[in-house]
């Protein structure tokens, strides 16, 4: 399996140096050369989740990682997980819910990243090397990295947040871990400011030190992410639609992977807050420059949603000139737009709505009114979005449940007039040590601050 760049400036190369790399040199988006098909019979449906997701990833790790080594990985990754079934799906009034916050930072991507540190600790350990793990965060990559990659010799992370833009809880998630190969850094500015500036890092051949992401740019995370679909489909039995909160679009784009291996997903609703940019263009085509704007579902506080590139590759039909043309528009207008044929191809797979933080607030409250479950802003806007959305009865609607209500218990209480509380091992957080450092939105800064680190 060889994975290319979407911008076409860079050679194909096998999983091992896409994941180390994190971003090709070319400033593309590395993405599988061709779907792996899986094989899903009945025997799949008695298998725990840890085997479900090795048999998703495995093929995307052929010619570098064995499959056993994936299935150790795996085990591993996943056996400190809160519930014994990894990932529950809980029965709602119109579909199902997938719990995807029993990992140990409360949030779906746990699910991802202790897989993808483990696969990145297995490469650097067979070739001898260490790494600087670089993140932008808009709440809760950051913490699960950190967890990933705490006291892992093999790597040092650094996180990116945006500060006051983060829940009070995802910010201590990340800033009281003080093991020595972690740090945290509050940039005074916006998620989008964060990743352009991790953006540009990955691609400066003149930095003296090995950097790579493990945030969703990085293909790993994407084929992690993906198993979860496959897992809801067994759980459920057969066809679903799947309705996902979105940010960078990591977590959409894994069940468009998911669904062209072969999983039966019949719909994927995408939903976000008011910076829309993302459902913008789902409806129309058009994505522009906007302005980021706080609100209480803060990990979906992007107006420049990173992954979308890889969904463009495959709408010009993996042309990287026609990939070079949009992106090079985008930079120079502000405003990118693809043909109305060419969006109108993608429409019946998505679909798309936006909420305010009111309709986000009443969203948890509608739903617990139902007999559902408390969830965070996060969950409640996916879920709201896809009962607007959702047009196929006969596959039921799974929707992604991304992070626990105790990470955001202010706009939770407000909703429902409880005020959710923390698992017992996180009970002390509010009043652990922290530790951050301070800088602006400046390339040459973090530049600076990951070389004093050394």
């Amino acid at each position: 399996m060889r994975y290319l760049s979407t911008r076409g400036g860079a050679p194909a190369v096998h999983f091992d140096d896409a994941i180390l790399a994190g971003l090709a040199p070319d400033g593309g988006l590395y993405w599988p050369e061709h779907w792996p098909h899986l094989d899903i019979d009945d025997s799949w449906s008695a298998l725990g989740y840890a085997d479900v997701a090795a048999r998703v990833i495995a093929p995307f790790t052929h010619g570098v990682i064995d499959p056993d080594a994936v299935a150790r990985l795996a085990g591993e990754a996943y056996a400190g997980f809160r519930s014994p079934e990894v990932a529950p799906l809980t029965k709602l009034e119109d579909g199902w819910l997938l719990e995807l916050f029993w990992g140990p930072t409360l949030s779906f991507k746990d699910y991802a990243l202790q897989m993808v540190g483990r696969l990145l600790d297995h490469v650097l350990s067979e070739r001898g090397e260490e790494l600087t793990i670089i993140g932008a965060t808009s709440g809760d990559t950051g913490s699960a990295a950190i967890e990933a990659l705490r006291g892992v010799a093999s790597m040092r992370v650094v996180v990116l947040h945006p500060e006051g833009r983060v829940s009070d809880v995802q910010r201590r998630q990340m800033t009281t871990v003080l093991d020595d190969n972690v740090r945290n850094v509050a940039i005074a500015g916006t998620f989008d400011d964060c990743q352009d500036i991790v953006k540009a890092l990955l691609t400066d051949t003149t930095l003296p030190i090995p950097v790579s992401a493990v945030n969703s740019i990085n293909f790993a995370r994407i084929a992690s992410q993906a198993a979860y679909y496959v897992w809801a489909s067994l759980r459920v039995g057969g066809e679903i639609a799947v309705a996902v909160p979105s940010g960078n679009f990591g977590n959409a784009l894994s069940a468009y992977v998911a669904r062209s291996m072969g999983v039966p997903i019949s719909h994927i609703v995408v939903g976000t807050n008011v910076n829309r940019g993302l459902s913008d263009f789902l409806q129309s085509g058009r994505l522009e420059m906007r302005e980021v704007v706080p609100t209480i579902a803060p990990a979906m506080d992007i107006q420049i949603p990173s992954n979308l590139e890889r969904l463009l590759f495959d709408m010009v039909e993996r042309d990287p000139i026609a990939l070079r043309g949009l992106m090079e528009e985008y930079r120079a207008s502000g405003v990118l737009q693809v043909p109305a044929a060419t969006i109108g191809m993608f429409q019946g797979l998505f679909s798309s709505a936006w909420m305010t933080d009111d309709a986000a607030s009443a969203a948890i409250a509608d739903l617990h009114s139902r007999g559902g479950p408390i969830v965070d802003p996060h969950t409640a806007i996916g879920w709201a979005a896809g009962i607007t959305r959702h047009r196929n009865p006969a596959a039921p609607l799974v929707v992604v449940s991304t992070a626990h209500p105790a990470k955001f218990p202010d706009a939770v209480e407000a909703a429902v007039g409880e005020r959710p509380a923390l698992p017992d091992d996180l009970a002390d957080l509010m009043t652990r040590d922290e530790r951050v450092d301070h800088l602006p939105p400046s390339e040459d800064a973090v530049r600076a601050y990951l070389l004093d680190l050394d």
